[in-house]
Formats: structure tokens, C-alpha cells, sequence
């Protein structure tokens, strides 16, 4: 690898003038559990040989940070049920310190158990785990799997290794609204964030999202009732779509992402790539580019991938358009969160 990773090529700066510095990277559609609000309990997963390579990644990856990507997130589906995961990890690691400044990972920790000290390793300092509650009964209708014990266990793991966590938590209206409090002060009190988020409307699950939806602005209300909440996104560097609050309390932070109720995408320095190659501009809107054709039939993948990267940025959307109005419409994307990268 060349010591001089860093930027060699000219920034990504869409049409209103954002800096791109946030990738966010699928490496999988696939996962071991089937979320109501995310996926259908039937999915039929890409074949492999629609899905990037470990190789394709890895340049994928390299092609953003030499155009000033510092952050790399690592999604899925569920990232860590991929075979070759310590192979990429190791590879995307040998570039911090070389243009890179954070590799972290979204999961939802069924498999952190065996995966927490290679990340450690590989230079992860701290990831998101998404967690919805902390009852067994209810862990096993909203995952229609069960396996709580088996993400306790990876979060301990976590923890253990050195690992830094946020709780990502899905606002789901008859399912965990008697659970988010417990939830909130369970988390501070080990030392993890935690972060609230609104039900997004992508893709057909079997559910009707006006059931699920709970605005989080009543969620802080109701919270208000027990705690006092202190605005603090703004001493947050990076904070991204979260809008923070200290609960004065327990210690801890708490974010609230809130696609619906509050739009957030003024600042949005983002992009997500499916593990098929797809740059999305955006996670609300279904406009892509191919990076994979650039990469399997070019004979300058480089080249065509910086080509690609510049269509792609000068299409990048203001704004997404999510919605939810009338109960049992379409959803807003026909795509799922798992096929996107969350």
C-alpha cells in the first residue's frame, strides 16, 4: 500500500456546496434476523455473485478516501454474517493514520461475540449496535428470531474488547414504548449512548408503517416527564443526523434521528454503497450509479470509478423525500433498508 493514501484527487463536493467525508458501506443484504419494521420475514438475498468481492470493496473504499473520505461505516443486512469479514476489516484498518481517520460498523450483534477483538484489532474504536428492546417476548416478535441472550453476549464481548457502543433503537409504537426508558438508563449506565429513531418507510415488510410510526418528538415529551433533557448536539462534532440531549439523570446521551418529523439533511456529508456496488446519493431517494460495471468492465477501473464518483456527487439530492400519511399506502422506496445499507 502507498504511504501516501491520502487525498490524491479532488474532493467530493456535491451541488450545494456538502463535502462528502462519510462513507457508508454494505458489504451484504444478507442477515440472520427479519426485523418487522426492516425487512419481510421471507427475503429472498442476492447470489453471490452479484455482491462485491472483498477485493472490489477494498478498491471501492480506496477510490473514497483518496477523494477525502475519512469515515468508513460498514454495513449490512448483517455485516459480520459475511464470510472474508477479518480479510476486509484488516485491509480497510491498514488506512487509518493514511487518509482514513475512523472504520466502524453498524451491527446487530448476533455475531459480535466471535468478531469483537479482530475489530478491536483492525483498529475499530467503537460501533453502533442496533437493539430494539431489552424484553426477551418482544426482542423475538420484532426480530421474528430469538436471540437476545446471543446480542447481550456480543455487546459484552464488545465492551470487554475495548469497543465504544451506541445503542440504535427503532421507535416502535405498541411494541418498545414501555421499554425505552429502562432501555436509556440500562445503556448509561454501562457507558453507551443511546439513539432513538423514527420508523423509515423502505420497503415492503408485511407491516403497515402508520401501526409502527411514533413521532419522536412525543417520545421526548413523554421522557420529559421523568428526566431533564439538555440540548448538546451542537458541542458534538460530526453528530450527523442525530440531534443529542445529556439525561441529566443517568449521565448519558441520547440522539434522536427523525427522518420524518424533522428533516436533517442540510448538512448531510454521507453516501451509502450496496454490497452490489450501487451508490445511492441518498438513502430517501432511488437515484444510483454503478460502480461494480466500472469495476468488472473497464479496463482503467480507477479511472472509471472517479468518473463515476463525480456523476454521482453532481446528482446528489437536496433533500430526501420520506413519508408516512395514509394507513397501508406503498412504501416511500420499494428497496429495503438491508439491500441499501443502514
Amino acid at each position: 500500500m502507498p504511504d501516501g493514501l491520502a487525498p490524491t484527487r479532488a474532493p467530493l463536493v456535491d451541488q450545494f456546496g456538502r463535502h462528502v467525508t462519510y462513507l457508508r458501506l454494505s458489504v451484504t443484504d444478507r442477515c440472520d434476523l427479519r426485523c418487522t419494521y426492516c425487512m419481510s420475514e421471507i427475503m429472498q438475498f442476492l447470489p453471490k455473485r452479484e455482491l462485491l468481492s472483498i477485493e472490489e470493496l477494498d478498491q471501492v473504499a480506496r477510490a473514497f478516501i483518496q477523494r477525502g473520505v475519512k469515515k468508513i461505516r460498514v454495513t449490512g443486512g448483517e455485516p459480520l454474517v459475511r464470510k472474508g469479514m477479518p480479510e476486509l476489516f484488516t485491509r480497510l484498518g491498514a488506512y487509518l493514520g493514511k487518509g482514513l481517520d475512523e472504520l466502524t460498523l453498524t451491527t446487530n450483534a448476533t455475531q459480535l461475540e466471535q468478531h469483537a477483538e479482530m475489530l478491536a484489532r483492525s483498529g475499530v474504536k467503537r460501533i453502533n449496535v442496533s437493539l430494539d428492546t431489552l424484553d426477551p417476548d418482544s426482542f423475538e416478535r420484532i426480530t421474528r428470531r430469538g436471540k437476545l441472550d446471543q446480542v447481550l453476549a456480543g455487546i459484552d464481548a464488545a465492551l470487554d474488547a475495548g469497543l465504544k457502543i451506541k445503542i440504535n433503537t427503532v421507535a416502535l409504537k405498541h411494541e418498545n414504548m414501555h421499554d425505552l426508558a429502562d432501555m436509556i438508563a440500562w445503556a448509561h449506565n454501562r457507558g453507551m449512548d443511546m439513539t432513538l429513531i423514527e420508523v423509515m418507510p423502505l420497503g415492503e415488510t408485511g407491516e403497515d408503517r402508520i401501526d409502527q410510526y411514533v413521532p419522536l418528538p412525543m417520545v421526548r415529551d413523554a421522557l420529559e416527564q421523568e428526566w431533564t433533557l439538555t440540548d448538546v448536539s451542537a458541542s458534538i462534532p460530526n453528530g450527523g443526523p442525530s440531534r443529542y440531549v445529556r439525561v441529566e439523570q443517568t449521565g448519558g446521551r441520547l440522539g434522536f434521528i427523525t427522518p420524518l418529523t424533522n428533516n436533517f439533511c442540510a448538512g448531510c456529508n454521507r453516501v451509502r454503497v450496496t454490497c452490489t456496488g450501487r451508490i445511492y446519493m441518498c438513502l430517501g431517494q432511488d437515484d444510483h450509479i454503478d460502480l461494480r460495471a466500472a469495476l468488472r468492465e473497464s479496463d482503467h477501473p480507477d479511472d472509471a470509478l472517479n468518473a463515476c464518483l463525480d456523476r454521482a456527487l453532481f446528482k446528489k439530492p437536496e433533500r430526501h423525500e420520506f413519508s408516512i400519511h395514509e394507513r397501508g399506502q406503498d412504501p416511500s422506496l420499494e428497496r429495503h433498508m438491508s439491500v441499501t445499507g443502514g
